[in-house]
């Protein structure tokens, strides 16, 4: 698989220092130098959020630094999690003196490096507490929830939490409207074609060209099955089939929706995918705002979407149309 890079050890560095080169919003530091936080920190006193992961997933986790979103992101490598160190470096950076809710993603490494941080942050007298993004369903069964992986939706749950901290809420506050958020939403994917990281020799899955596997994590973990390409229509199906009884959605009730690419699919085929989502929703009297469509959360140049919902009341519709900014997203 081509890639324009230099030294693919280099890759994460000249990636970050594009990124906050491209984008004023953002700084780049610590003592790790895998930090990227705010450049105009939140009001001395709010609530801060800390988030952090592997790289190779863009606008993932770096791209969601921004007023209303998180405050600062620990990033790793491709696919590995990010460093104890730039755990506690996007902790420093996003305290403001109220404490700081550390939200990512369910990975063995990510929790032992941020549970690591955190012990230093008490140090340091900074309150924190921890949320994990737990959306993917085909990662585990209901019953085991607490064992899912999370994916796109953490973008979602990223919204709620920001939102709640730019009201003011306290940290316990701002950690319960994360955990309503991330218990009120679910994703699955499909993919279609594998990614290669920059230093390996060959991409992460081998899959035929007229196959999909639906399922798929973010990183190539193994989906549900495997079967021959299906049309839009019947992935969306699927997908749907599989997202709506998890949260007992009913005629009247209302939905945010994000339909994702995974870095290699066009935006048209996302609009397709969208085309059948919409429809059917309308067709079963639930409502939604106006939908998410685009790469929100890729895995590098893999091929293939995945599509995340969350379940809203009165109380989460509120923090997910709140104002927000950042350089991938814009809630106005």
């Amino acid at each position: 698989m081509k890639k324009l890079i230099n030294d693919p050890n280099n890759y994460v560095e000249e990636m970050l220092a594009g990124l906050v080169s491209a984008h004023a919003s953002l700084s780049l530091g610590g003592e790790s130098g895998r930090c990227v936080s705010r450049s105009q920190p939140a009001p001395s006193g709010q609530v801060g959020i800390a988030t952090g992961g592997g790289s190779g997933h863009l606008p993932l986790f770096t791209g969601y630094v921004g007023e209303g979103f998180t405050d600062a992101c620990a990033i790793g490598n491709v696919f590995e999690g990010p460093t104890a160190q730039s755990c506690i470096d996007a902790i420093r950076a996003a305290d403001h003196g109220a404490g700081v809710l550390c939200l990512y993603g369910n990975y063995g490494g990510d929790r032992m490096n941020f549970d690591t941080a955190i012990e230093m942050a008490e140090l340091d007298d900074i309150a924190c507490d921890t949320v994990l993004g737990t959306d993917d369903v085909a990662s585990a069964a209901p019953e085991e929830g607490n064992k899912r992986r999370g994916v796109a939706g953490i973008v979602l749950v990223y919204k709620a939490a920001g939102a709640a901290a730019a009201e003011g809420r306290d940290l316990a506050g701002v950690a319960a409207a994360a955990r309503k958020a991330n218990a009120a939403t679910r994703s699955i994917g499909v993919a279609l074609a594998p990614c290669q990281v920059p230093t390996a020799d060959a991409p992460n899955f081998e899959i035929a060209d007229n196959e999909m596997e639906f399922g798929m994590g973010i990183h190539g973990e193994p989906g549900i099955w495997r079967s021959e390409l299906s049309s839009a229509d019947k992935v969306a199906d699927g997908m749907l089939e599989r997202l709506l009884p998890e949260l007992d959605v009913k005629r009247g009730d209302k939905l945010c929706v994000l339909v994702n690419g995974l870095g290699a699919t066009p935006l048209e085929e996302l609009y397709i995918l969208w085309r059948r989502v919409g429809e059917r929703l309308a067709q079963a009297g639930i409502e939604y705002l106006p939908p998410v469509i685009g790469n929100y959360v890729t895995s590098m140049e893999m091929a293939g979407a995945s599509l995340s919902l969350m379940k809203l009341d009165d109380e989460l519709e509120a923090l997910m149309t709140a104002p927000a900014k950042c350089p991938f997203w814009s809630v106005s």
